[in-house]
């Protein structure tokens, strides 16, 4: 069978066991729900199908019922734990069913018994609603908090993991439970209970007591001496060390929210700034983006954001992501996933699939970016980054996806691109990859949608107009970023906001309660009022208009808060020819055969509405009247459907308006108290008034004669003051006077002790002008000596140099001489040389020898 077979079983089953409580009955229920555990049931509640709805509740409340019997109990439990497999089951649960209170109150009834498999159930289902859930202290919490307290200090290994993991939820960022726990009486065995556990050898068990001291003791002594310098060091080395090889998405994920909270003390943060493993811990965490595991991936860029947040841990993460990518390996033919690839590869991951991580992704290149573009000097690596990044951006701006999670990414996409044009090198990057036409045709479509939806009141981020607004300011502020150096950008640009449709997202963003789309809104808005065509009427019209419509929400809202002290109406009905649809027949199987029977039937979602399947179930009782119920069914549609809607709406917020109306009556009770304390205290005070009135009049004319007294003595107390100031004046310039003439006297003996000492130093200088000119006097005549005595030297030297200029000449001619006798002198040897040749050898030694 299918799943809308099967819950329509169920929904009989419940109805037969609510109004018999056989062995039949419940043994017909537990098979049924046994056969709703089969199927498929992923987001089955959240759907917004009233079937599952109406099933759910009756599972709730025989959950809640304590007659209720164990073995339908635990599997009504187990449903419900499948059922709460995405993050809008548990709020629906928690919120529109309550089932934390009851499933709390279920585990205080079996707290004798803490080994029966009912709480061990209970608490993995608590463990589930209660993860990143906000939980209100009642009293079954208190007694729930009462209960893991005394488990956890019992140390018993069957139930201790879970009581731990709910402890960790229920204290985690909830200031009025952790104030419940630090007021009770064995709070310090719980510590050191805690303590103990540290050393457990279960990592899940560690996680878990972490979380639980962080939150209870971050900010007192127990946790400076838990976290301080020394062993600080070491418990980021196990942490990462369990992100990494952790035994399970479960503990996996408590390692991530254990170490986001302890990021968000500042002196802990400085710790891991200095952590000199800090890169190698996080190149490891960062490879768990190279799985498929989409939960893995979310955990990943949580506590990736959460250090983005960390101006001391920017610059690392920049290094870690940015570095350039691996080359090719030959061997293995493939190319090393790198870290800043895995990142860009979970971006085209759906917006609501896998937790929301392509917007997560997008988040963290647009704090990182923002550092790494920044800084003073941009490496390779983070260029090459960028220049990978872009295709996959704008891939995304035309990209076809639901209209919604368009608007959110096309925000997204537009805050990193505008982070990457704040820096040169990457604008030029920008403006090759993005054109003028691309932005037009995306404005279009957000001008369109805007324009498609009726705006919500400006603060609304649920409101469609409101996210395509934001895309669209964003497009726009790319535009007026590029507009220099893309083709046409500039014409566009200005064409765009000389729209009048323009005004609309203009007045969201300028009315918003958001810093930054006032501040975008203000930036569009000087660049347009010079344009001539610029719509500034319709744009006041529209600020106008949202400031009435908010002035109206605020007023509604005064007279819905004292609408909810009136006990809830019961639930609405639907008229038509005489039939009518009521809430309190809509709880069982009974109620749809008396709504087929007068012409309506029970409609879910388009897919879902098969009237057969009903038929096939009541053939016999239905067979004289289909014809009649298909008629009806045609004719009825519209009122039937609007019957469904405010039947689910009115039973979402059922649980929700009881709650606040309880605390509401309280309130009212505690006012009335008060109330009727305060009008005996009037009347007494009334009394007080008339006895005080006639002490009044007789002050009055007592007043009267001393107001007389009082003005003639302002008159004295004014001459008085007009003599004493002119008194003081008088005396400030005696003073001054008096000052000023001791300060002259004293200039005067200055001024003769200086002319005493300026008149020596004259004489002084004078004798000393005397001898200087005798000097020089002398001097001169010296000087003039010394020049006769220089003029006759020069005539001697002329007379000297021309001598040896004639002793030069002279000398000259004797050389000339000189070398004409020694060749006169060779030519006699060498003719002695040849008649000494031709005589004796005897006569030729002689001659020789008297050579």
């Amino acid at each position: 069978m299918d799943v809308t077979t099967c819950l329509k079983s169920l929904l009989l089953a419940l109805q037969q066991y609510g109004g018999d409580r056989s062995a039949h009955n419940t043994a017909q229920l537990l098979k049924q729900v046994e056969e709703v555990s089969a199927p498929k049931c992923d987001q089955l509640l959240s759907s917004g199908q009233l079937l599952p709805i109406e099933c759910v509740r009756g599972l709730v409340e025989l959950t809640g019922n304590p007659n209720t019997c164990p073995a339908l109990a635990s599997a009504i439990i187990s449903l419900l734990a499948q059922l709460a497999c995405d993050d809008d089951s548990r709020r629906m649960l928690h919120s529109s069913f309550n089932l934390t209170n009851i499933m709390a109150s279920v585990i205080h009834r079996h707290s004798a018994t803490p080994g029966d498999p009912v709480v061990l159930q209970s608490l993995q289902l608590l463990q589930k609603l209660t993860y990143d859930t906000r939980v209100f202290p009642s009293t079954n919490i208190h007694e729930l908090v009462g209960f893991l307290m005394t488990n956890i200090l019992s140390q018993k290994d069957d139930i201790i993991m879970p009581c731990l993991g709910l402890m960790a939820n229920l204290c985690r960022g909830n200031h009025l439970v952790q104030s419940h726990i630090k007021s009770l009486d064995n709070v310090k065995p719980f510590y050191r209970t805690l303590i103990n556990f540290l050393a457990h050898h279960s990592l899940t068990v560690v996680v878990f007591t972490l979380s639980i001291l962080a939150s209870l003791t971050l900010n007192e002594k127990v946790g400076e001496k838990l976290f301080d310098a020394k062993n600080i060091h070491q418990t980021f080395q196990l942490v990462f060390n369990i992100i990494v090889n952790g035994d399970g998405t479960l503990t996996r994920k408590y390692s991530v929210d254990l170490l986001v909270d302890l990021l968000g003390n500042p002196k802990i943060a400085d710790y891991l700034t200095r952590y000199k493993h800090f890169p190698a811990c996080v190149s490891k965490v960062l490879g768990l983006l190279q799985l498929k595991d989409p939960a893995s991936a979310a955990m990943v860029l949580e506590l990736l954001l959460a250090m983005s947040g960390v101006p001391g841990l920017r610059l690392p993460l920049c290094q870690v992501l940015f570095k350039p990518a691996a080359p090719k390996l030959s061997a293995a033919g493939s190319r090393q996933a790198e870290s800043g690839l895995a990142l860009v590869q979970w971006l085209s991951s759906p917006v609501k699939g896998a937790e929301g991580c392509s917007l997560k992704a997008l988040r963290l290149l647009k704090e990182l970016l923002e550092e790494a573009l920044g800084a003073a000097f941009v490496s390779d690596g983070v260029r090459s980054f960028v220049e990978m990044l872009l295709p996959v951006l704008l891939g995304f701006v035309q990209g076809d996806v639901d209209l919604r999670q368009h608007c959110v990414r096309i925000s997204r996409v537009s805050g990193v691109l505008l982070i990457m044009c704040a820096e040169d090198a990457a604008r030029a990057l920008v403006a090759e990859q993005v054109s003028a036409q691309l932005c037009l045709s995306q404005v279009e479509t957000l001008l369109v949608t805007c324009h498609s939806n009726t705006p919500l009141p400006p603060g609304s981020d649920d409101n469609l107009s409101q996210v395509c607004a934001e895309a669209l300011l964003k497009t726009l502020e790319l535009m007026s970023k590029l507009r220099q150096q893309v083709k046409d950008m500039e014409t566009s640009f200005y064409r765009v906001l000389q729209d009048h449709r323009i005004a609309t997202p203009l007045s969201l963003a300028l009315t918003s309660f958001h810093r930054e789309r006032v501040q975008t809104g203000l930036a569009l808005l000087l660049e347009a009022t010079p344009l001539p065509d610029f719509p500034s009427l319709v744009l006041g019209e529209s600020i106008a208009a949202h400031n009435s419509y908010r002035q109206r929400e605020a007023e509604l809202a005064v007279k819905r808060i004292a609408v909810k002290d009136v006990p809830p109406p019961p639930l609405p009905r639907v008229n038509a020819s005489g039939l009518e649809v009521s809430s309190a027949a809509s709880s069982g199987v009974h109620s749809l055969v008396e709504k087929l029977h007068s012409g309506l039937e029970l409609q879910e979602q388009t897919k879902d509405a098969h009237v057969s399947d009903i038929i096939d179930v009541y053939e016999q009782q239905l067979a004289s009247k289909e014809s009649l119920v298909q008629d009806l069914l045609e004719a009825k549609a519209a009122a039937v459907s609007q019957a469904d809607h405010l039947i689910a709406q009115y039973h979402f917020q059922r649980a929700q308006a009881e709650a606040e109306a309880r605390k509401l009556a309280s309130l009212l009770k505690e006012a009335e108290r008060r109330r009727e304390e305060l009008q005996g205290e009037l009347g007494a005070q009334l009394e007080e008034a008339k006895r005080s009135k006639a002490d009044t009049e007789e002050l009055l004319q007592h007043n009267a004669r001393l107001q007389h007294d009082s003005e003639e003595h302002q008159a004295l107390k004014g001459s008085y003051n007009t003599l004493l100031n002119r008194f003081n004046e008088s005396e400030r310039l005696l003073r001054e006077l008096q000052a000023s003439h001791a300060s002259l006297a004293k200039q005067l003996e200055t001024q003769k002790k200086n002319h005493k000492a300026l008149q020596l130093q004259h004489d002084r200088t004078a004798s000393l002008l005397r001898e200087k000119e005798e000097k020089a006097k002398e001097e001169e005549q010296e000087r003039r000596e010394l020049e006769e005595t220089l003029d006759v030297l020069r005539k001697q030297l002329d007379e000297t140099e021309q001598a040896r200029k004639d002793a030069s000449i002279k000398n000259g001619q004797l050389e000339g001489k000189l070398k004409q006798r020694e060749d006169e002198l060779k030519k006699h040897s060498s003719m002695i040389a040849m008649i000494h040749s031709l005589s004796s050898s005897k006569l030729k030694s002689e001659v020789n020898l008297s050579l």
